[in-house]
């Protein structure tokens, strides 16, 4: 069959998507267990198909259609856009021979993504202005590009026998291209996208086998066509890929689906073409208010499928207004069908699984299972009428009144002390007045030494952390417990002959936890883990009220720190942006007022650590510059620097501030670096090179001390000397010995010290022989 007949009918109610880890973490330990070569790529794929099986089964029983292609077929062992890039053959040339672009599709996703011992792995990036951060495919000119439908039709087979009926979820061929890089040997200004003619071929014969092997429906996705940014240039390539793939014979029915923001033009742009059905999200985004005929005579051939459960959040939301908006898209068309506004991997598995949740909080929630069940109601209201539906409708309606008034929402202490921020009161003294006063009070040699915070998380540190969480250790036995393992980290680091210390984080399961269990209007998940990489994840926070401290929250383990040494040591907090982006956040103010009262918290544990002593503070925000760089539309307003500058401007003048932004290309956000007014600015740059100092000094923005990171942690490789010696000759080309910070490229908890210390001894080496150097011609010029 071709797809283009309404033969089967696309179903009345959907996800885009379903969460991956299992539901007790199940991914998170097959990956690790494969990683450390207990499990083979054939008990990895077991494990695989064992979450895949429970997923199916789950979504049938919260009213999915085991037949009729509701149920997405989702799943990636590692990464959709990695399962993407293997199967149109998209891999790196440095892979050689290691990679068979025919061979074992799941190997190869597994390789591109750790790496070898002679190819670093692909880069990450967050997707969309997510949490979860894909890989970052190479594709340049001579990319050979060769069909790999293992994993895709494998998954599909494996369902069908199982008795399902699913739908293939795909990145779609525009965003593919848009997402990638342009490889090592490409020319200057090289576009992926100029590859669409050569990719589109092999997506063709992608859909062939997919129908040949049962599939009826497949989905493309495309949230490259979504946003205020997108280039005509984006547009006509989709419009290209789709007239293309909607005239391939032997093809399934095709959806394309967009998210995370308003469809925009790319509505006009796929109308034209001969796939079923287009996916718009309602919830961050709307349809276009103004359609010319002939596009509007398109659309209303095709099915609209309406995301009108939020798909990025966890609040229950109003019902009835979903099935309003959903109701509403009957004007362009009458096939509507309702789904999430993206997929749910961003969001949890089940409310239920948090029996210790506080139970009025929890009634204002809706996990990924609580989700599926809404998109039940709705699409039954939109086919019955909101009569049918109504005892639900209601009950929606009663939780969101209930959050609404409930106490804490709003506290008229915090709302006060927001409205007396002033101007003055986000002015630090000029930054050449602090360097001064700062290298006199610090003393450091040129390229000081440091790392980024945390150090590797041991198994003992796992485990005193676990004993007394459930209570089986006394909080004194685990206050013992945190200061050994401090301590170590501390003679580690003066062996090592590092300049600047940290404490190492020995206290802390991830960035956020630690502090919003010491805020109030924060509350915390036991099971709510959230994918952000392949087997790793987080575990967010749910902001519903207004946010203060309850009381110091770093500053006893800093102290406790600093006293074991006589060398400069870090505080470190974690920023206003990423507090907020690793939450998920309250959506009845504006993201600018949550900021500023996190920044105002922070803004006094500054100030205690000070007083504790400490003369440099870095504040950690890896969120700020990824979604500065995304172009997300809550960004408009700089809420996100705005923060961090209201955080950090109270600051003593000594008191040097570091922010870690974790982004490869700083240059591109290099004003709001700048306007950040920090007087250290670290970011990744153990992939990119001198990329990042280039981008900064070609914006004006290189006249501070930067700390570009010279070794990747995210691979378990250990750089050798000479290696770390050569970035940093590169970067003396870019910036002065007297601005340049040497350190790994972020934190070291996922690594172990087996792999970190030599690291670390390799890094603090390469400075001591690249100062010799400076020093020894330095000699000679005054001869």
């Amino acid at each position: 069959m071709q797809g283009g007949s309404r033969s089967h009918a696309f179903p009345a109610g959907m996800v885009l998507g379903y969460p991956r880890l299992g539901r007790r973490r199940e991914l998170t330990a097959a990956l690790t267990a494969h990683a450390q070569g207990r499990l083979s790529v054939a008990e990895l794929r077991a494990e695989a198909d064992a979450i895949r099986s429970a997923a199916r089964e789950r979504l049938v029983q919260l009213g999915l259609q085991p037949a009729d292609s509701s149920i997405p077929e989702s799943f990636s062992l590692v990464d959709h856009v990695v399962d993407a890039a293997v199967a149109v053959g998209a891999i790196p040339r440095r892979f050689g021979e290691a990679i068979d672009p025919g061979g074992d599709a799941s190997t190869a996703s597994l390789m591109l993504a750790r790496g070898t011992e002679n190819a670093p792995p692909l880069n990450t990036a967050a997707w969309f202005g997510s949490l979860y951060r894909h890989f970052v495919p190479e594709i340049g000119p001579t990319t050979r590009f060769m069909l790999n439908a293992q994993q895709f039709v494998r998954d599909l087979s494996e369902s069908r026998a199982a008795g399902y009926t699913t739908r293939p979820v795909i990145v779609g061929p525009v965003t593919l291209l848009r997402l990638s890089t342009a490889d090592a040997g490409a020319p200057v200004g090289f576009n992926p996208l100029s590859r669409l003619a050569d990719v589109v071929p092999v997506y063709a014969e992608l859909l062939a086998k997919l129908r040949h092997a049962g599939a009826e429906w497949v989905q493309l996705d495309e949230p490259a066509l979504v946003g205020e940014g997108v280039s005509e240039r984006t547009l006509a390539a989709a419009q290209s890929a789709y007239t293309a793939l909607g005239a391939a014979a032997g093809r399934p029915h095709l959806f394309v689906a967009t998210a995370y923001g308003s469809i925009g033009d790319a509505l006009a742009a796929l109308a034209p073409t001969r796939v079923e059905a287009i996916g718009v999200d309602l919830v961050s985004g709307e349809l276009p208010s103004r359609l010319d005929n002939l596009t509007r005579a398109r659309v209303a051939e095709k099915t609209i499928v309406a995301g009108v459960i939020d798909g990025g959040n966890v609040w229950r939301g109003d019902l009835a207004r979903a099935l309003e908006v959903a109701a509403d898209v009957r004007r362009l068309t009458r096939s509507v069908a309702v789904s999430t506004s993206s997929s749910l991997i961003h969001v949890p598995h089940d409310v239920a699984n948090e029996p210790e949740l506080d139970a009025r909080v929890a009634r204002w929630l809706a996990f990924a299972d609580q989700k599926v069940e809404q998109v039940a109601v709705v699409a039954r209201g939109l086919a019955l009428g909101s009569a049918a539906v109504a005892s639900e409708l209601r009950a929606a309606s009663a939780a969101l009144g209930d959050r609404t008034s409930a106490p804490g929402v709003r506290d008229a202490a915090v709302r006060e002390r927001v409205a007396t921020v002033t101007a003055e009161t986000r002015t630090r003294v000029p930054y050449t007045e602090r360097r001064d006063v700062q290298r006199t009070t610090l003393g450091l040699p040129p390229l000081p030494t440091s790392t980024i915070g945390a150090f590797p998380q041991t198994d003992e540190i796992r485990a005193a952390r676990a004993r007394y969480s459930s209570g089986i250790d006394s909080a004194e036995k685990y206050v013992s417990a945190m200061k050994q393992a401090i301590a170590d980290i501390i003679a580690v680091q003066e062996h090592l002959g590092l300049d600047v210390l940290v404490h190492g984080e020995a206290e802390r399961a991830d960035m956020v936890t630690f502090f919003t269990e010491n805020l109030e209007g924060f509350e915390l998940t036991r099971n709510g883990w959230v994918q952000t990489t392949a087997g790793d994840c987080v575990r967010p926070a749910i902001l519903w009220g207004d946010v203060s401290r309850l009381r110091p929250i770093t500053v006893a383990w800093t102290r406790y720190a600093q006293s074991l040494t006589r060398k400069p040591l870090k505080g470190m907090l974690t920023g206003p942006a990423t507090l907020l982006s690793l939450s998920f956040v309250r959506d009845d103010q504006p993201l600018a007022d949550t900021a500023e009262q996190i920044a105002l918290v922070l803004r006094d544990e500054i100030a205690d650590l000070e007083r504790a002593g400490l003369q440099i503070v870095q504040v950690d925000e890896p969120a700020l510059a990824e979604r500065l760089a995304s172009g997300s539309s809550d960004l408009g307003s700089d809420w996100a620097v705005r923060a961090f500058v209201l955080a950090t401007a109270g600051a003593r003048p000594q008191t040097q501030v570091h922010a870690h932004v974790c982004t490869s290309d700083p240059g591109a956000v290099a004003a709001a670096i700048a306007r950040l007014d920090a007087d250290v600015t670290g970011f990744e740059a153990g992939r990119a090179g001198t990329q990042g100092i280039e981008g900064l000094r070609a914006a004006g923005r290189a006249e501070r001390d930067v700390s570009p990171g010279v070794y990747d942690v995210r691979s378990p490789r250990i750089p050798a000397v000479t290696e770390i010696e050569e970035r940093l000759a590169a970067a003396l080309e870019v910036v002065g010995a007297d601005r340049l910070w040497v350190s790994p490229d972020c934190g070291l908890s996922a690594r172990t010290y087996a792999e970190a210390t030599p690291a670390l001894g390799n890094l603090v080496e390469a400075a001591q022989r690249v100062r010799a150097r400076l020093a020894d011609r330095a000699e000679a010029t005054t001869r």
